[in-house]
């Protein structure tokens, strides 16, 4: 069992580039989502750090940021035939118009194309290799630290499934007993079969009994186990629910308001499982 909560981080340092960092966040989503920074001049290598963090990664958020601190400073480039193109254009427009204004260097440099930042002089396909490895260590750590809060969170879940399931044989044994007590009580057939149509609870115990246990065998296996944890948790909300409703015996009652809790306090954690 995994979470879907955590952190890793790697860096190195490229003597002509600089540090290299790579940092990995992971938190919960319903389904796989990657989201990545990068650099202006890394940004081609998106697909391919996509690519091998959903290989590791089958659910959750994950936010892949990777910064260059340092190494060679990015020069100015300036688009000299775009720029006297600009100049001819306006220098056009003015005669044409008969415009006196003049066109301030502010304006030219900030027109779409004229300055831009020449990249630091590296290869991508070089770099490559070096980026790669440095994700690799980085979602080990990630995998290691969502695998440890998974062990708390199986210990947490199985803990209150015990309790579930030690409350539900409350359940049974109370129901039984104040059953059998009611229908003593009750002089005709009629009134018997009416009575336990509104208040017998016996099937919804049962398929509480089943979901209990499809969950604690469930929560033993490996893999991507969240959406159906949720759902079997959600199934014994709905039998809590009904028990609640048609109870008809106050020491019942308060019993399955204590189930109910344990139900909902299972479903936080579910949340947060890959």
């Amino acid at each position: 069992m995994q979470s879907m909560t955590g952190f890793g981080a790697r860096e190195t340092s490229i003597a002509a580039l600089g540090k290299i960092c790579v940092e990995l966040k992971s938190s919960n989503h319903k389904f796989l989502e990657t989201v990545l920074h990068l650099p202006e001049g890394l940004l081609s290598l998106e697909d391919r750090l996509k690519k091998d963090i959903e290989t590791k990664i089958k659910r959750g958020r994950i936010t892949c940021a990777v910064n260059i601190i340092g190494g060679t400073k990015q020069k100015v480039f300036i688009n000299k035939p775009l720029l006297k193109n600009y100049i001819s254009t306006v220098s056009a427009i003015k005669k044409q118009f008969g415009i006196r204004d003049e066109a301030s260097i502010n304006t030219l440099i900030n027109l779409p194309g004229v300055l831009s930042l020449e990249e630091n002089k590296y290869s991508k396909d070089s770099l490559w290799p070096v980026l790669r490895a440095l994700l690799k260590l980085a979602l080990e750590e990630l995998l290691k630290t969502r695998k440890k809060e998974g062990r708390a969170i199986y210990v947490h879940l199985k803990r209150r499934s015990v309790t579930l399931r030690h409350n539900l044989d409350i359940v049974k044994t109370q129901f039984k007993k104040a059953l059998k007590d009611e229908l003593d009580k009750i002089n005709t057939d009629e009134e018997r079969a009416s009575f336990l149509k509104n208040t017998d609870i016996t099937e919804e115990m049962e398929r509480l009994a089943f979901h209990i246990g499809n969950f604690k065998n469930k929560i033993s296996q490996n893999g991507p186990i969240g959406k159906e944890l949720d759902f079997i948790a959600q199934e014994m909300q709905r039998e809590a629910n009904t028990m609640a409703a048609k109870t008809f015996a106050a020491s019942i009652s308060a019993r399955v308001v204590q189930m109910k809790s344990q139900i909902e306090k299972i479903r936080e954690q579910v949340q947060n499982i890959e």
